[in-house]
């Protein structure tokens, strides 16, 4: 038997509601009286599906489309910002396997979108390190990775000591090393530094 153990407010009008399996949920001061839950009292089955079908499943797809209005996430994302607001498990997997079935949600879409807008300014590692951040798969990453990100490293390289005014040809040995720190902390390899630097040494 599974039956409340506390209810709790919380901002808003809002109330926390704690089941003894260990299932926690929001609903508005409203809905809390509307349902008739108090402390103690048993969570029938029949009334948490009553509870799901009519509260939690409509307000979490809402809710999930809202968060894709303002900006695109991945799924690990939307799922993370679902749970953080209250939402039940299977109202939170419901809602995302809604807003995939619309291709709202498509993480490898997500994956492609960012290579090719940071490909010119980022490294192929910093990329992969920003996409995994967002919870995207190492292997949809390596496969967009693979097929979208065409920037030579070397020439990047090359671009960005451009725009820091470095000149390899006449740098102190202070300044290429301060270089390599720069652009190894940004994902660059050591090969590819030093093909760039036209040189080959080891920073020390």
């Amino acid at each position: 038997m599974i039956y409340i153990t506390a209810i709790q407010s919380i901002k808003n009008s809002k109330k926390k509601v704690c089941l003894s399996d260990g299932t926690d949920f929001v609903l508005y001061k409203r809905e809390v009286d509307s349902f008739g839950l108090c402390e103690d009292m048993e969570m029938t089955e029949e009334l948490y599906h009553t509870m799901m079908e009519q509260v939690f499943i409509p307000r979490a797809k809402r809710r999930a489309m809202h968060l894709l209005e303002r900006m695109d996430r991945s799924e690990a994302q939307l799922r993370d910002k679902l749970t953080q607001g209250g939402y039940p498990c299977e109202a939170v997997d419901t809602a995302i396997a809604y807003v995939e079935s619309y291709h709202y949600v498509d993480d490898e879409r997500l994956a492609r979108s960012h290579i090719r807008f940071y490909q010119e300014s980022r490294s192929r590692m910093r990329i992969a390190q920003d996409l995994m951040k967002k919870g995207i798969s190492r292997e949809v990453i390596q496969r967009c990775l693979e097929e979208e990100y065409v920037t030579s490293q070397v020439d990047l390289i090359r671009g960005l000591m451009e725009k820091r005014h470095y000149n390899p040809a006449d740098a102190t040995r202070e300044e290429k090393a301060k270089m390599y720190r720069f652009l190894a902390q940004r994902g660059f390899s050591s090969g590819d530094i030093s093909r760039a630097m036209g040189e080959h040494w080891e920073c020390p």
